[in-house]
């Protein structure tokens, strides 16, 4: 009997001097619109708050715009929001991602091992 194999793959954008972005990192963007709070985030995706503050900061570092605004007081609070950048290199990303796992799945079809 042929054994059928698969091609699996990350996706992973590197800076000059680092990792940049990648699937973890979005999820983490996601989840800072999505909840208006860096804590939130961290604590929907199970990651400590230190950790998550690092990647953004990390992750702004890189970028030639900042991904995500930290919003001080106000009436209604602080907060952290994701700017048009990050919108956008989110959406960039999942672009990225869908054209080259097409990609891998045609290649996958027709491996031969």
């Amino acid at each position: 009997m042929k054994k059928k194999y698969t091609i699996r793959i990350r996706v992973w954008i590197d800076e000059e001097t680092g990792p940049f972005l990648g699937i973890g990192r979005v999820i983490l963007l996601e989840k800072i619109k999505e909840t208006g709070s860096i804590t939130n985030a961290a604590k929907a995706i199970k990651m400590s708050y230190r950790q998550a503050w690092q990647l953004v900061e990390d992750m702004n570092k890189r970028s030639n715009l900042p991904l995500v605004e930290k919003i001080l007081g106000g009436k209604n609070g602080s907060g952290t929001i994701l700017t048009t950048e990050g919108e956008r290199v989110i959406s960039e990303f999942h672009k990225l991602e869908k054209e080259i796992k097409k990609y891998v799945e045609l290649k996958s079809k027709k491996i031969a091992l």
